[in-house]
């Protein structure tokens, strides 16, 4: 009976974070966001472009800067070659590595993405990843919702984000998933 009233006040927590009126943060992103070399813009839910993803070209390595809406560098993500795990590492703007995103070795169904925070614990990516319809999570507690079903635009999908995590890493963990689910 006390588990059932647990996981009923934590689904009620949810609604009031991720919910209609809940005080997540929004974005819409792009399906298949950027191919190296290619640029696109992160709006916010009033469709107000606030975050630049810069596919920088020429590169042996994939690698995306995040910018404001100035031009000033936020983060960076850059693919980890020569590792047995697919690996994507999202820096500060300082060049300190913030997250670690790792794709799973086997996973016979769906992909699995672990990520590993630099002051904080690691997180797991549960859900369809190649529909755009999963969750980013500390065990049984979410923090980031990405879905489809909030926008008709096509090709475009939502990133609703906890108001305690920090929107530059959990969008550039989010680019790191698209980018090696496709």
């Amino acid at each position: 009976m006390r588990r059932r009233q647990e996981r009923r006040q934590e689904r009620k927590d949810d609604r009031q974070t991720f919910g209609r009126g809940g005080d997540a943060t929004r974005y819409q992103m792009r399906e298949k966001l950027v191919s190296i070399g290619d640029d696109f813009w992160i709006e916010n839910e009033q469709g107000q472009k606030v975050f630049k993803v810069d596919g920088k070209a020429l590169r042996i390595r994939k690698t995306l800067k995040f910018e404001d809406t100035h031009g000033n560098t936020l983060a960076q993500i850059q693919e980890r070659k020569l590792r047995v795990k697919d690996s994507m590492e999202v820096e500060d703007a300082n060049g300190q590595r913030v997250a670690l995103v790792k794709k799973a070795i086997i996973s016979p169904i769906r992909d699995r993405f672990t990520v590993k925070i630099k002051d904080g614990p690691d997180l797991d990516v549960k859900g369809n990843i190649l529909d755009h319809e999963y969750t980013i999570g500390e065990g049984r507690d979410k923090v980031a919702e990405i879905s489809k079903k909030w926008f008709r635009i096509r090709d475009s999908y939502g990133v609703q984000i906890d108001s305690e995590q920090d929107d530059i890493v959990i969008l550039a963990v989010t680019v790191c998933i698209d980018q090696m689910a496709h």
